[in-house]
């Protein structure tokens, strides 16, 4: 099994190189750099590194208080991180720039994620030398781990998630993901679901183990207030605002639909159209003026005046600003078949929760919310101008499920020591 799934790697070459420069059309991040992810880059001098995977933006945030952690901990060490995507490559820049190597002090070196393929997976190790691999979410790299178990670095994966619909999908592979699964000495899970469904495709009932969500542990920094105060001047602070926060293509009709809507009931109200991915950025904004609306973008760095209606969120970084200076939320992703995105982040700011029905990435977060009242659930565009026109429109109903919110987050927090605890054995 794994030497035919080597093969077909080997096979999908092509067309996996073909993609990145397709991708590199919308983003050009994504045609620079293409020998890390063969394992080929200059490492700097590293001492006993522990090696961080975080895929894209949404690993690289629920990571980011662990690494700050590490680094405060573990003072003797390097760490490598390490992201599949050009926006998680800009957000460990973002958040841990001062903090690279080459900078005074600096002990952070990130690079692009190696390909699963024998050669790329050696060179990676061989360069690196990391003492500890800690791979955020689920990912199960056959040849990688394999590799990793061969030269006794200990593999732990942290704040792992296993939806029923990824679990059948991985049973379909049978002996090789047993055999992966072998290979990693620590299984931390989100939920209890998820460790069940972990040991159902064969980890050993001693490697996992429920550690909780890091995403409850997420710090707001000290000066949001402040900045959320100055950007929603510059919105208006009279007029409601509510945020479409990541949104997907296909879901960007949706919301504006709603949008149109919700203006006959509350014409002053704002929209903040936050798109997933950069490429879409200028295109959900032509989106937005096809449809009538005044538009202004966060780049342009310009106040909104009275007849703006439209508010695009074109920068990286500042969702958590974005929802700071919002009345409602919707989380997208949700819409469309995605499955949801991150929606602690406004719950843990105070503010009223709302999303689709695909939620297959956040079940047990998205019900959680539902259960404490601090969240809506919708099902289409119509349903979505109802219920964020309802909020708009009762400002005791929003400090109410606000409310709900924060207190879940708080209640929940205590993964990060919960995983601090586990990795004191390896380190």
């Amino acid at each position: 099994m794994r030497t035919l799934y080597t093969t077909v790697l080997y096979l999908l070459l092509p067309i996996v190189l073909a993609r990145l420069a397709w991708r590199g059309l919308r983003n050009r991040g994504y045609w620079h750099r293409w020998g890390e992810r063969f394992g080929f880059f200059a490492a700097p001098e590293l001492c006993a590194p522990i090696w961080v995977h975080a895929v894209s933006v949404g690993e690289t945030l629920a990571a980011a208080p662990l690494i700050r952690a590490l680094l405060e901990r573990y003072p003797e060490r390097s760490l490598v991180i390490t992201t599949t995507t050009p926006t998680g490559s800009e957000r460990v820049h973002a958040l841990f720039g001062e903090q690279f190597i080459g900078q005074p002090g600096g002990r952070v070196f990130h690079i692009y994620f190696p390909y699963d393929l024998p050669g790329a997976v050696r060179r990676f190790l061989d360069r690196t030398r990391p003492g500890l691999a800690l791979v955020m979410g689920t990912e199960l790299w056959p040849n990688l781990f394999r590799q990793c178990a061969r030269r006794s670095i200990p593999v732990l994966i942290a704040n792992a998630r296993l939806s029923p619909r990824s679990a059948r999908g991985y049973a379909k592979l049978g002996g090789l993901v047993r055999e992966t699964l072998a290979d990693i000495r620590l299984i931390a899970t989100q939920g209890e679901g998820d460790a069940a469904r972990f040991r159902e495709l064969g980890a050993s009932t001693d490697r996992v183990t429920v550690m909780g969500n890091l995403k409850f542990d997420q710090r707001i920094p000290g000066d949001l207030e402040d900045r959320a105060e100055a950007l929603r001047r510059e919105l208006g602070v009279s007029r409601p605002v509510w945020i479409a926060a990541s949104t997907h293509e296909g879901e960007d009709e949706q919301v504006l639909d709603a949008f149109a809507r919700l203006r006959e009931l509350h014409p002053e109200a704002l929209l903040l159209l936050v798109p997933r991915h950069p490429e879409r950025f200028a295109r959900v904004a032509a989106l937005a003026r096809k449809r009538g609306h005044a538009v202004v973008l966060r780049s342009e760095g310009r106040p909104c005046d009275a007849q703006t209606a439209v508010f695009v969120g074109d920068t990286l970084g500042e969702l958590l600003l974005f929802y700071a200076v919002s009345d409602a939320a919707f989380v997208a992703g949700s819409l469309v078949p995605v499955g949801g995105h991150n929606m602690l982040e406004p719950a843990a700011l105070g503010v009223p929760v709302v999303f689709g029905p695909h939620l297959f990435n956040f079940s047990d977060i998205s019900r959680g919310l539902l259960e404490a009242g601090a969240a809506r659930r919708i099902e289409n565009s119509e349903q979505l101008a109802v219920v964020v026109g309802e909020l708009l429109g009762d400002a005791a109903l929003r400090a109410e499920m606000g409310e709900a919110g924060r207190k879940l987050v708080v209640d929940n927090r205590g993964a990060l020591e919960r995983l601090l605890g586990l990795l004191k054995d390896y380190l």
